[in-house]
């Protein structure tokens, strides 16, 4: 389990769960309790995460004049403001067409009330996920130019959409796409199409590639203000408050899982202020709905708000999102919130259902490099959860697959691991003619494919990345950012380590490794949730939890085997506020044998 070498944290080079331990950045041994200097701490977390040390001083406190880049460096933003601009100016029936997720419905959002505020009532459309599927349709586009809508602006999807985007023009109805996914080196026609992933934008707008859709959003509606202001628009008029937008922003950018560095990392920090004040109804009405007694945490946004917004997609009416954060109505916002809560309930028990099928055929797939599991009758809504689920299980890169026996079509989602593009393979075997249709990023993809092209497709899939996933799956680590002693896992610990954040994808929250410990408590809690209190030779004590990790080699080890044995644990310190005082607890994530 364990050697001395000096490169591995405490000596690990293979925990529990087959991972060498290592540093993240620099050694960090804080020891007992003594926390040291907190501003030290929040600087090398930062190194640690690629900062130079020139760079320090705007990433400690990210704010957007610090972070935001012009938008007219991006392709096509310049159009698409002025053809926004015209709309306006016209007063033109607009409609928003956005996808059903979160960065969907936020996207959507957001634009919607921009607007609203420049006195256009503008649509929205968002196609439902079972009748639909993602991105626009030909179909849907003809019709809302039939119903006098001459401009169409899709958020979150379109960058594919080749023959609806054809059929769009051919009806007469203008299209600005507004999207982040991967594009083709042959663009769909559009008036315009900024997405910072577009093949031939210049280096400064590629940098921004791990925007959300939102994101890109709010660069559009920045650049349509500016066309506005110059065009005279507000002489007589408020200009739109578009820092009040940020709380959808934020929403969007966290629950889409993009990587929060850079302009992200300042959308997510002051997003979140901008929610603490509840400005938004149908926002207030969600954080209400989520139980949540504080204001949010970056946490929150993914577990706790983005859950029930995608509940609506995912299994009940695709339009509830955009309807309770557009609303001004409190009544409306907390009926929808409700009815979104009692939805994200709903979508939990499918879940676990197709969760339990999915797993059962993963058995006969031990060898593969890429797992596929598809099934008749699966809620096409909860596959992308259930494909993150056996990836974080399997450690391998997962595709669910919904198969329809009418259609005789199935519609997948994946997720990835780091070092494997799953997006970039999905599209290539589309183009290869595996898919009717596919697309994504690095580590989330979507497909359609018929039934009877599974097999080959999961050949062609193995074949493809079983090279990358090799070399991914032969260098896992845990990196760890310090370690330290039981008596220093505390609540003033947890609020220096804050300092650091926003956290999230692709700025990964700080992982501690403390020891030795020995387990004075372990049970499983709730549904396979490892329950621990672990103390050290220091005397000290701390509660500490491994969330669904009862069938895993660890948790199976700290529930059966680990019983008096000294241990290291490795994790996250969190605040555990349930008591009378706010106390510091490890959520852990692995853990190896100290002697």
């Amino acid at each position: 389990m364990a050697s001395t070498a000096l490169n591995h944290v405490f000596g690990v080079a293979r925990s529990i769960s087959g991972k060498a331990w290592r540093w993240r950045g620099g050694n960090m041994k804080l020891g007992g309790t003594a926390l040291g200097d907190g501003e030290a701490i929040v600087r090398q977390l930062l190194i640690a995460r690629g900062v130079a040390e020139d760079d320090l001083a705007r990433n400690i406190a990210p704010t957007l004049r610090e972070f935001l880049p012009d938008p007219s460096e991006f392709n096509d933003m310049d159009a698409a403001a002025d053809r926004l601009a015209q709309a306006v100016l016209g007063h033109e029936k607009i409609t928003i067409y956005g996808d059903y997720d979160v960065d969907g419905a936020t996207s959507s959002a957001l634009m919607i009330r921009l607007l609203r505020e420049l006195g256009v009532a503008a649509d929205y459309y968002i196609p439902d996920r079972l009748l639909e599927g993602y991105g626009p349709t030909g179909e849907a586009l003809v019709r809302l130019a039939e119903q006098g809508c001459s401009l169409i602006v899709t958020v979150d999807c379109g960058a594919m959409a080749h023959d609806a985007l054809k059929q769009a023009r051919d009806a007469g109805v203008d299209v600005i796409v507004v999207d982040h996914h991967k594009c083709a080196p042959d663009l769909p026609e559009a008036a315009a199409l900024v997405n910072p992933n577009r093949l031939d934008e210049n280096d400064l707008a590629a940098a921004h590639g791990h925007l959300a859709a939102v994101g890109v959003a709010f660069l559009l509606a920045i650049a349509l203000v500016r066309v506005l202001r110059k065009q005279g628009y507000f002489a007589d008029r408020a200009e739109p408050n578009l820092m009040a937008l940020l709380d959808l922003v934020a929403l969007g950018t966290v629950a889409d899982v993009a990587a929060l560095h850079g302009l992200n990392r300042a959308f997510v920090a002051q997003g979140l202020k901008v929610m603490a004040r509840r400005d938004n109804i149908g926002m207030a009405a969600l954080i209400d709905a989520s139980r949540l007694k504080r204001a949010p945490a970056c946490s929150d946004l993914g577990f706790a708000l983005g859950p029930r917004i995608n509940a609506g997609g995912r299994v009940g009416e695709s339009t509830l999102g955009v309807r309770l954060l557009t609303t001004d109505d409190p009544d409306e916002a907390r009926a929808i919130a409700a009815q979104l809560s009692a939805l994200n309930e709903d979508r939990r028990a499918i879940e676990a259902e197709v969760q339990a099928a999915a797993e059962e055929q993963l058995a006969a797939q031990h060898n593969r490099a890429v797992h596929i599991v598809a099934g008749r009758g699966w809620h096409p809504g909860v596959i992308g959860i259930v494909a993150g689920r056996i990836k974080e299980k399997t450690g391998k890169p997962s595709l669910v697959i919904a198969l329809d026996a009418e259609s005789g079509q199935g519609k997948g989602s994946g997720r990835s691991i780091a070092g494997v593009d799953l997006g970039a393979a999905i599209i290539r075997a589309r183009e290869d003619g595996l898919l009717v249709a596919g697309g994504g990023h690095a580590m989330a993809a979507g497909l359609t494919i018929s039934a009877d092209r599974l097999e080959d497709f999961s050949a062609w899939l193995d074949s493809h990345l079983e090279t990358a996933v090799a070399r991914a799956s032969a260098s896992q680590e845990m990196l760890l950012d310090l370690a330290l002693s039981p008596g220093g896992v505390t609540a003033d610990l947890v609020s220096s380590l804050d300092g650091g954040g926003p956290y999230g994808m692709g700025w990964p929250g700080p992982r501690l490794a403390v020891g030795p410990v020995r387990l004075v408590k372990c049970d499983m809690v709730g549904t396979g949730h490892v329950r621990m209190i672990a103390s050290g030779d220091d005397g000290r004590s701390f509660k500490a939890i491994a969330f669904r990790s009862a069938d895993s080699e660890m948790g199976q080890t700290l529930l059966n085997a680990a019983r008096g044995r000294r241990l290291w644990l490795a994790g996250r310190a969190k605040i555990d506020d349930w008591g009378s005082s706010p106390a510091a607890e490890l959520h852990v994530e692995d853990a190896a044998f100290a002697d």
